[in-house]
């Protein structure tokens, strides 16, 4: 009864916690999609499709630590589990709360991927059009939108017929091979899913090498160079609107008299006199950067800004150095491509696993650096979709930037974080193997006494009076060779590889991702200073939108 009642009490307090997060992060999605919503063309579905898409790629980005810290809250530091997770039964149903945790928000996100951002998309299309109804613009989204419904019952349908046994010898009959292929989709319903998933993360792994390796590059190295001078940024704006008023002035003198101009003559006219509008408009908006108080208050807190960036390139340093080392124990130590490059445990010393199993006695740390390696990802992949924008190979489709992005491209944006968070999990898992897989486990292992002498580092031993001999109990941190009922794997590792031919993929991204955040690191650093007002003015903008400021 009081096992009971203790597991209660955890499961209310887990559940009050997740409250208070899922309300940080709507308000936290809120602020975010209106701060880069357009003013001029916000629209209601839309803006709530991104900030619900948006919480959800969020929300399931924390999957990760609740795994870890519910396989490891089991057990007491000693090794041996508490009152309430001592029955099997009771490890089970929490170990299948979990599990249908990551069903739940990944069959979410496969609703939000494959059919509500993509009608929301098509709809808001077909808006632009005046000439039709509300009925014919909900059928033509609609009629768009069935191609990506296709596509995810397709992958469905692959998943759940994959094999995950063998099949039946040559001599089975049409029935035992028909019954075989009903029986795998009923006990592999859920591996439909699971297929359905792990393609959506092949995309996520080309927007992370993308996106978020360049974001690991660039956001720390805008925060230590800061942006350029407003007072010298006016000054050469200004200079520069001299020099092409006078080129407009010279070019008109020449047809005072009523001569026309040539043709290259007019074309070199009217390209002077849009580079002045958009001097023009730069010299309103740094004039209104000028006066703003944020302005102020960011060169007052620049010394910190250098702090933070200095601290996030040196984190980015270590996972690209742990995720380098990582690699490097696969292709030392796996089974290679057909076993998706699986390696049980550690064989090369990880820095990063290294420093969460070294931050297990201090309760809570290993679960704080954790959390915050998992939005450390979200937010650096943020940034590099806001400094890129949205490409599709050599185009870019939109720009993300400050109260004037249009809703397409924050649908888009919440679309390829969806994608980005989906691959997160093996990212995390690359960078600390061992604890991704146990947590802070540990057990109990008997082995004969020792003889006197100083015990291991990291181990506990208390010796054991058993007939006939003497042996001791020795506390050791959960690993590949841990017996299988006193260690329990996060479900996240299990769902990582239950495709090998995935892990396999995976693998190579991995290697992909560290030259490009090398290449990202290297292309940041030659970069010079950012405007003050960077992105805010574009040749291709209109002079309407500047009302938006």
């Amino acid at each position: 009864m009081a096992a009971s009642d203790a597991l209660l009490t955890e499961s209310a307090l887990g559940w009050s916690i997740f409250a208070i997060v899922l309300l940080v992060i709507l308000a936290f999605c809120w602020v975010y999609i209106r701060k880069y919503q357009s003013r001029r063309e916000s629209e209601v579905v839309s803006t709530i499709t991104a900030i619900c898409a948006l919480a959800v790629a969020l929300i399931t980005s924390a999957l990760l630590p609740v795994d870890i810290f519910l396989v490891s809250f089991m057990k007491f530091p000693n090794g041996t589990y508490k009152d309430w997770a001592a029955n099997n039964e009771t490890r089970g149903q929490i170990e299948d709360t979990v599990l249908y945790g990551y069903y739940t928000l990944y069959s979410i996100t496969l609703f939000c991927v494959f059919l509500w951002i993509p009608f929301v998309y098509f709809y808001y299309e077909e808006k632009d059009d005046d000439n039709i109804n509300k009925c014919s613009q909900v059928k033509n989204a609609l009629k768009y939108t069935i191609g990506f419904v296709i596509i995810c019952a397709a992958l469905l349908l692959i998943g759940a017929f994959i094999p995950l046994q063998p099949p039946p010898n040559q001599n089975a009959t049409q029935w035992d091979k028909m019954q075989y292929l009903v029986e795998e989709f009923g006990n592999h319903g859920l591996a439909a899913l699971s297929f359905s998933i792990s393609s959506l993360t092949l995309i996520g792994m080309l927007a992370v090498i993308t996106y978020t390796a360049y974001g690991m590059s660039v956001l720390p190295l805008n925060l230590i160079k800061g942006t350029r001078s407003i007072v010298y940024e006016r000054l050469e704006n200004t200079e520069d609107i001299e020099d092409i008023e006078q080129q407009i002035e010279k070019l008109k003198s020449k047809c005072e008299d009523g001569r026309p101009l040539a043709t290259r003559e007019r074309r070199n006219l009217q390209d002077l006199e849009a580079k002045l509008q958009v001097l023009q408009r730069r010299s309103r908006h740094l004039e209104v950067a000028e006066r703003n108080c944020c302005t102020k208050v960011g060169s007052a807190l620049r010394p910190i800004k250098i702090l933070l960036g200095v601290f996030f390139i040196l984190v980015a340093l270590l996972f690209a150095v742990a995720l380098f080392i990582s690699n490097l124990d696969k292709a030392l130590h796996s089974a290679g491509v057909s076993s998706g490059f699986v390696v049980f445990g550690t064989n090369l010393t990880n820095p990063l696993n290294e420093l969460l199993l070294a931050l297990q006695p201090v309760f809570p740390l290993d679960y704080v650096l954790i959390t915050i390696i998992t939005m450390y990802f979200v937010f650096t992949s943020m940034a590099g979709i806001r400094n890129m924008g949205i490409w599709f190979f050599w185009v870019r489709l939109y720009k993300i930037r400050p109260r004037r992005t249009r809703p397409q491209a924050l649908l888009f944006l919440c679309m390829i974080l969806l994608l980005i968070v989906l691959h997160t999990s093996y990212m995390i898992y690359s960078l600390a193997p061992q604890y991704v897989m146990y947590g802070s486990q540990k057990y109990l292992l008997q082995s004969p006494l020792p003889t006197p002498g100083p015990s291991p580092p990291g181990s506990q031993s208390r010796p054991v009076l058993s007939p006939g001999n003497e042996t001791t109990l020795t506390t050791k941190i959960c690993d590949a060779d841990a017996p299988e009922d006193q260690c329990t794997v996060t479900r996240s590792y299990l769902f990582l590889h239950k495709f090998w031919f995935f892990s396999t993929i995976y693998y190579f991204g991995n290697w992909a991702f560290i030259g490009v955040f090398l290449i990202g690191l290297v292309v940041s650093c030659c970069k010079g200073k950012k405007s003050v007002i960077e992105g805010e003015v574009e040749a291709d903008d209109s002079d309407v939108s500047d009302d938006e400021y």
